[in-house]
């Protein structure tokens, strides 16, 4: 069933390995078809080398293993949330690169401190809060998710597409798991950067409005220029 999905998301899952976003097994790459409500996800705990297309399970959007000989992921409450909340993605990516998870771990967003991030995402990459007690021993990775729904729902998810969790890591989503892997790489690219700016010159100041607003809307939005049209 839905074997297709099942090859992209594997595809997506061997990206974090080949682009250096994860060690040993610490993470994993979703994808979702909207017309069926289900989604493809990487096994909890299995090593990225031993890993087939065959492997992925598929899940509903109630819990419920659809197909798969192994447990699924077990962050995949939080992906569960995230599908639910914003309807527009197709694809989620979780892991603890280290450049991404330091700036989580200290609890603080990445500033845009140029064009790079800016061609990427509009703004500051925020880091939510720290669950409470309650919420980690209530449902740990299901709250996680909802935590990241609930900041998110007043703003524009698709126009920032990432978030860093306090203590823990980050998360970053697209129109599909390829996609959602491009936003996790450029993240922990940017939250290098920016640790290197910062290191550099301690009193740095984020980049003028106008200067990431030209970036990202020369890349996003109806009057993007950037590129190749879709009919050349």
């Amino acid at each position: 069933m839905l074997e297709h999905l099942k090859q992209c998301v594997y595809e997506a899952n061997m990206d974090l390995p080949r682009y250096g976003l994860v060690t040993f097994t610490w993470g994993n790459v979703s994808g979702i078809d909207r017309e069926t409500g289900y989604f493809a996800i990487k096994p909890s705990g299995v090593e990225y080398d031993r890993l087939t297309p065959d492997d992925m399970v598929l899940m509903d959007l109630n819990g419920n293993k659809i197909e798969g000989k192994y447990n699924p992921s077990s962050d995949t409450a939080t992906h569960i949330e995230l599908y639910r909340a914003f309807p527009e993605i197709g694809g989620i990516v979780h892991t603890h690169s280290p450049w991404a998870t330091s700036w989580a771990q200290a609890g603080r967003g990445i500033p845009c401190y140029g064009t790079t991030h800016a061609d990427y995402m509009y703004g500051e990459i925020p880091c939510v809060r720290n669950l409470t007690r309650e919420e980690i021993e209530e449902a740990y990775e299901k709250n996680t998710g909802v935590l990241i729904a609930e900041y998110f729902k007043d703003k524009d998810y698709q126009a920032m597409p990432a978030v860093l969790c306090k203590n823990h890591g980050p998360f970053t989503w697209g129109k599909d798991g390829k996609d959602a892997v491009h936003h996790a790489v450029v993240l922990e690219e940017v939250a290098k950067m920016a640790a290197r700016t910062e290191m550099i010159n301690p009193r740095v100041r984020q980049a003028p409005q106008e200067l990431m607003d030209k970036h990202y809307y020369r890349k996003h939005g109806s009057n993007a220029y950037y590129g190749q049209n879709d009919n050349e």
